[in-house]
């Protein structure tokens, strides 16, 4: 089992929660501001200097205690989401529903695992000397291969770098699976997937309810 450093791992956690703060900031303002160049480096400055405050005083060292360390597939989801406001980065979705799925049937049963209903050792597989590492290597090559031919080609790319992170610094936890999930990152591709079905749900009663006459219709047209 391979730790990482702790000043790797201090420097990799206020940095990452300086971004995660800043874009959960930035999607809370209107559009026109969010996809603003100066807006989202400001929001990021200022993220950073609040996070770099000594000890107790930084909101980052709660965090630490409350969620551990953000994964890098969530600091690359967030760097993406602040992208945007570049142009030509092109409206990516961060949380496709492809990915939103895998992460939360993931997480869950990482989690299950952890709580004792599965027993399979899933998390502390992911300490292990030898086939961590070769799995992570296996992956990078894999995502790296989906990138080149142009499979989603964004959040491959995210993938790549949160294995690369986990293989060259062992960051944040020295646990592959740390890289990959967390529970910001779960919550979030859980919330997505419920919105999207109710979204879907409410679609489909849309379309199952009776047309209403022209002429009714036109008297309805002041009140939407």
């Amino acid at each position: 089992m391979d730790l990482p450093a702790l000043d790797w791992q201090f420097l990799y956690g206020r940095l990452s929660w300086s971004i995660v703060l800043a874009t959960t900031v930035a999607l809370l303002l209107p559009p026109a501001l969010r996809q603003s160049r100066r807006v989202v480096l400001g929001l990021l400055a200022m993220a950073c200097l609040v996070m770099a405050l000594p000890n107790e005083a930084s909101p980052a060292y709660w965090l630490v205690l409350a969620f551990q360390w953000p994964s890098g597939v969530l600091l690359g989801l967030c760097l993406l989401t602040l992208s945007r406001a570049w142009p030509g980065a092109g409206d990516v979705t961060p949380m496709p529903a492809g990915l939103a799925a895998v992460i939360a049937i993931t997480g869950t049963a990482l989690y299950l695992d952890a709580i004792g209903l599965l027993s399979l050792g899933m998390y502390y597989w992911g300490f292990g000397p030898f086939a961590a590492p070769l799995v992570a290597l296996a992956a990078i090559a894999g995502c790296a291969l989906a990138a080149v031919l142009g499979r989603a080609r964004p959040h491959a790319l995210v993938a790549v770098g949160a294995l690369a992170l986990f293989s060259v610094l062992r960051l944040p936890t020295g646990n592959p699976w740390d890289a990959l999930l967390d529970p910001l990152l779960w919550g979030w591709a859980v919330g997505s997937l419920g919105i999207r079905g109710v979204l879907w749900i409410a679609r489909k009663v849309r379309g199952t309810q009776p047309r209403i006459a022209p002429a009714a219709a036109a008297g309805t047209e002041r009140f939407q």
